[in-house]
């Protein structure tokens, strides 16, 4: 972007639609009993209001949130002003306070009909997903920074390879495929909103991970991880800077497909939790066993990660040579213990400092989450919040961490 050394440094929270209020029109809906249990979540459709003002209360001046497209667009052939409207009120609220919404279009649900009729592996998705994307343009106003897609590997690899979310396929190919029609759709909207928006600033939310062999000394560990890390940290850069995703596994043809995608990015969005070890075992899905491991003494999370803040150095430097502004636009723990949260921001924003020195080009932290929430097939025990939450009263209780937050935007000089 041409003005992009006006950009101010961008102090956030982030949070997903549909783990803060459900929705009854999603796919997700029907997937996890605790769902059918509290379809609402944390009621956060009906107390948004007061969610948003504790962003004033932590002196954030960022607020990423998403939109949920199955209310929005509950049926193909219908679409809910009313949703609509709830979103563009909150994007008026966050005006009024001063703060920067980043919206993201896409947070892994789907509307039921899509995913019944259009999954990503079907190349019909694109146009969907694009109707749905200029309906949502053309209603919101005072919105510049935009995510397409979060976490775009995450959704194949857990839909497609994995199988347990939906659709549920265990299919590589059809997740090949898959990918490339989520790429292709991010350019179409890339270019649907510059063309209502012309100063945006659109990217995606790629996660991020630093992976290692499980043994060192193992070579088949040592293979596996480098494949892991080029398929996961480093094709889609790759693709971003050449517009050809190129897939390569081992013991398979490599593949090169065009996908529409080359600069089609004004800054990149890094969300990034930890450290994975990777080791070679036939017995496993596609021959790969995962593990964390406390290598560096930092422990793990109650998620039972392993917390190094020294990866998200190691992943920004991957990121720089795209040459676009990067942002990090989640990065939390999931904890009860409000002084490891504290350490792990502290720990994480240090390391961004150092990058910074080092020249990189940071423009952005956005602490995930502002409020507990439900995790993916972890239900709602994964503390992630800066606000806990009582499931039993829906009460948002401060935390040590969440001062601590405030403290640290003060404080800090970016």
């Amino acid at each position: 972007m041409k003005d992009s050394a006006a950009w101010p440094f961008l102090w956030g929270v982030a949070t997903s639609a549909f783990q803060l209020e459900g929705s009854p029109h999603a796919d997700w809906s029907s997937w996890d009993t605790i769902l059918s249990e509290r379809p609402a979540v944390t009621n956060h459709y009906e107390l948004y209001r007061e969610d948003l003002a504790l962003l004033q209360d932590l002196g954030v001046n960022a607020y990423r949130f998403s939109l949920e497209w199955s209310r929005i667009q509950p049926r193909e052939d219908r679409w809910d002003e009313e949703a609509l409207g709830h979103y563009r009120e909150i994007t008026e609220i966050l005006g009024r306070y001063g703060i920067e919404p980043m919206l993201t279009l896409h947070h892994f649900t789907h509307p039921l009909w899509f995913i019944k009729r259009f999954p990503w592996h079907e190349d019909a998705s694109v146009d969907r997903f694009l109707a749905y994307v200029r309906r949502v343009v053309s209603a919101m106003d005072g919105v510049r920074y935009w995510i397409t897609f979060n976490e775009p590997y995450v959704l194949v690899l857990a839909g497609y390879f994995e199988g347990c979310t939906p659709p549920a396929i265990r299919s590589p190919q059809l997740g090949v495929r898959a990918l490339a029609n989520i790429l292709r759709a991010h350019a179409g909207a890339y270019d649907i909103i510059h063309d209502a928006c012309p100063n945006a600033r659109v990217s995606v939310a790629h996660n991020m991970a630093a992976l290692a062999p499980w043994k060192k000394w193992n070579p088949l560990d040592k293979l596996l991880s480098r494949v892991a890390k080029y398929f996961y940290n480093h094709s889609l850069l790759d693709a971003f800077l050449t517009g050809s995703l190129r897939i390569k596994f081992p013991f398979r043809e490599e593949m090169n497909i065009p996908v529409p995608i080359r600069g089609k990015l004004d800054f990149f969005g890094i969300n990034y939790y930890t450290r994975i070890h990777m080791r070679f075992n036939p017995l496993r899905n596609m021959g790969v066993e995962m593990r964390h491991l406390d290598i560096d003494g930092h422990g793990l999370t109650d998620l039972g990660w392993e917390i190094h803040p020294r990866g998200l150095e190691k992943v920004l430097r991957y990121a720089a040579r795209l040459g676009v502004p990067m942002i990090i636009t989640e990065n939390g723990i999931a904890t009860k213990d409000s002084q490891k949260k504290i350490r792990y921001m502290k720990e994480h924003v240090e390391a961004i400092e150092r990058c910074r020195r080092q020249g990189m080009d940071i423009r952005g932290y956005f602490y995930w989450s502002l409020i507990d929430n439900y995790e993916w097939l972890q239900g709602l025990d994964a503390r992630f919040g800066l606000y806990r939450v009582d499931f039993g009263t829906l009460r948002r209780i401060p935390t040590n961490a969440a001062a601590y937050y405030s403290f640290l935007i003060r404080h800090r000089s970016f």
